[in-house]
C-alpha cells in the first residue's frame, strides 16, 4: 500500500508541476537504467506511453538515460548516478538492470521490464505479487 501511495504522489507531482510557480525546484526526474541505447524498442514504448499519459520530456518531466551497453559491471555505478540525481522513479529494462536497481534502493519506486518471472528472479516478494494480483 505504501508503494502505491508513493507512486500516486510522484505522478501527482509530475502532473501538478506546470501549475506550480516557476520559482519552485526543477521538474521530477525519471531514471532509465538499461543495457541498450535510448532508441531501443522497449525504451521507446515506455516513453510513448508516458507521452500518451501527458508526461512530456522537457515540459513536466526530465528523463535521465543510463545505459551500460553490454558492460554489466557498470550497472551499480549507473544506478548510483540515478540515486545522486534523486530520481522520482527508476525504469529498469531487463533483469540485470532491475536486480541492480533493487539492490541500490529500497525507497525509490522501480518499474521494470523483464522476460521472466519476477518472483522467481527475486525481484518481488510472493506476498507483494499476490497483493498486486488481488487488486487487479
Amino acid at each position: 500500500m505504501r508503494r502505491r501511495e508513493l507512486i500516486f504522489t510522484i505522478c501527482s507531482a509530475a502532473v501538478a508541476s506546470p501549475l506550480i510557480s516557476r520559482a519552485q525546484s526543477a521538474m521530477p526526474v525519471i531514471g532509465f537504467l538499461h543495457s541498450g541505447s535510448p532508441e531501443t524498442y522497449q525504451v521507446t514504448s515506455v516513453l510513448k506511453s508516458l507521452n500518451e499519459a501527458g508526461y512530456i520530456e522537457g515540459q513536466n518531466i526530465e528523463i535521465d538515460h543510463q545505459s551500460e551497453r553490454g558492460q554489466y559491471e557498470r550497472l551499480p555505478t549507473l544506478a548510483a548516478h540515478l540515486l545522486n540525481r534523486r530520481v522520482a522513479l527508476i525504469v529498469a529494462m531487463g533483469f540485470p538492470a532491475a536486480a541492480t536497481a533493487k539492490s541500490a534502493t529500497s525507497t525509490i519506486p522501480i518499474v521494470f521490464v523483464t522476460g521472466g518471472d519476477p518472483v522467481e528472479f527475486g525481484l518481488v516478494a510472493v506476498s507483494t505479487a499476490r497483493a498486486a494480483m488481488s487488486r487487479a
